[in-house]
């Protein structure tokens, strides 16, 4: 009856998301982001499978856009049309055409390491429920970029969808903590209920005496990688937020929570991650600072603040070490220990076997593919070539490179920001997928693809609008010349 009471409270939620005019859907799509173990449909009534929140309530959104007259006109308006998202549903048709038919036809012909089963081995190619579970995770991702195309078109849900993104922040910090905390406090009946996922849950691994934090993720890399992904969102987006209190004042507190989980989940993946970032939030800082101060004045705005306190964090660790120089040694011991000494560990070799399998299994296919779902791959790349094929990868990534290079030129500043947010928060997380991701290229970016589309789309219907009042204005003062003429010739 326990394990019940989660499940009603979100069908409470979900329901009155679906019920309501107002934006509860988004908050409770981010809000649901760290909830990775938690079933939100018993097993017992899906045969085993588990269904988590998000990929659900993605359906939601996706269901309460485009169930209306309009709705399959709008799909096919944006499925159509080159400049705004064929190349994806290009490759969500390619893929499904390589899940369907590709196992079938090279069924024993090809070695794949399956999904389910013994993960050190290989195993001849057959169609699995796995193509079907997977393939159908993509499919919600691709047409959830379709619905937030045509949902974020409105400056005001935009604005609901950053603090939707600030409230997924705080709720994954929320969890690592309790997770955390539950190693010293008797917090593991509260957890228990949202760990109800039908496969493996790696919660209790331990790194130099210390639990790594999973929080309510099936392992630590997994919440790893929802922290590194909400930590760039809310850092390179923030400056779009409207509210400054909430700008100013939660984004920092927030992220700073994310990041003491992040480091608490001991993910090399994630350490990697978190590297980069800060690489790219100092080029992007450098980009800013070096911006003309009048046309780019709202780029240019907190870079005293941000410099302030990258010194004073820089003097409270300079002044730390002078006084406890071993105070640094667990971190570093920490940093050798899941980063550096990452190639002799077991997982290493057997996630390399992962792509080498993966990869042969699309040379030995022809390019074709062996289908979503068929074979783990531990890369996304890798995984979206063996599942699609490389007609498939390259319209996938055609599409992902479209997306970075969306105009911003002659722009509202809110567009321009946006845009500016998506392309740096892209990098850091897109690089660390191409170690542990696969073909499902999750919530997050997701929301990314479909926010900078609805930009395109806003954006050009702007430039038209004000190309026919142009031109009206023309007309009219063409039409107002010509009248002064003729009256002028008639009193001649």
């Amino acid at each position: 009856m326990i394990d019940l009471l989660p499940i009603a409270a979100f069908w409470s939620l979900a329901l009155w998301g679906v019920a309501s005019r107002k934006p509860v859907l988004i908050y409770l799509f981010f809000a649901t982001l760290p909830f990775g173990a938690f079933a939100a449909i018993p097993p017992f009534l899906t045969g085993g499978l588990t269904f988590t929140p998000t990929p659900l309530v993605t359906v939601l959104i996706v269901l309460r856009t485009f169930c209306k007259p309009q709705g399959p006109a709008e799909i096919l308006s944006l499925a159509l049309a080159p400049h705004r998202l064929m190349l994806l549903f290009l490759f969500w048709l390619v893929a499904g055409v390589t899940t369907f038919f590709m196992p079938r036809l090279f069924e024993n012909a090809v070695m794949i390491v399956p999904i389910r089963g013994i993960l050190s081995d290989t195993a001849p190619l057959r169609p699995t429920l796995q193509n079907l579970s997977q393939f159908a995770y993509l499919t919600i991702a691709v047409f959830s970029v379709f619905a937030f195309a045509v949902s974020l078109q409105s400056a005001a849900m935009r604005q609901h969808a950053l603090r939707a993104l600030c409230l997924g922040g705080a709720m994954t910090a929320a969890t690592g903590l309790l997770d955390h905390a539950s190693r010293y406090l008797p917090l593991d009946p509260l957890l228990a209920p949202f760990r109800t996922a039908t496969y493996a849950l790696v919660t209790d691994v331990e790194v130099l005496g210390s639990r790594r934090v999973t929080g309510l993720m099936p392992e630590a890399s997994a919440y790893g990688g929802i922290c590194l992904a909400l930590m760039a969102g809310l850092y390179f987006y923030r400056r779009a937020i409207f509210d400054g209190t909430l700008r100013n004042v939660w984004v920092p507190m927030i992220f700073a929570l994310l990041t003491l989980c992040a480091w608490l989940s001991t993910s090399s993946g994630t350490y990697v991650g978190i590297a980069l970032l800060l690489g790219v939030a100092g080029l992007e800082w450098l980009v800013r600072a070096n911006a003309d101060s009048r046309r780019f004045a709202i780029y240019r705005r907190g870079l005293g603040g941000e410099l302030s306190v990258i010194i004073a964090l820089l003097i409270g660790v300079s002044l730390l070490l002078i006084v406890r120089p071993e105070v640094l040694a667990p971190v570093f011991e920490l940093i050798d220990r899941m980063v550096l000494q990452k190639t002799a560990s077991n997982s290493f070799a057997e996630r390399g076997m992962w792509r080498a399998v993966a990869w042969d299994s699309v040379l030995a296919t022809h390019g074709f593919g062996v289908g979503i779902g068929s074979t783990r791959a531990s890369s996304s790349f890798v995984a979206i070539l063996s599942g699609a094929g490389l007609v498939g990868g390259a319209l996938y990534y055609g599409f992902a490179l479209q997306s970075l290079l969306r105009p911003t030129a002659g722009t509202p500043i809110e567009s321009q920001l946006l845009i500016s947010g998506f392309r740096f928060s892209f990098v850091p997380s897109f690089v660390v997928t191409l170690m542990v991701g696969d073909a499902d290229f999750g919530g997050m970016t997701a929301f990314g693809f479909g926010l900078v589309t609805a930009l395109s789309i806003t954006n050009a219907r702007r430039t038209e609008n004000l190309a026919g009042t142009a031109l009206h204005c023309a007309l009219h003062a063409q039409g107002q010349t010509r009248s002064a003429n003729a009256h002028a010739t008639w009193i001649g």
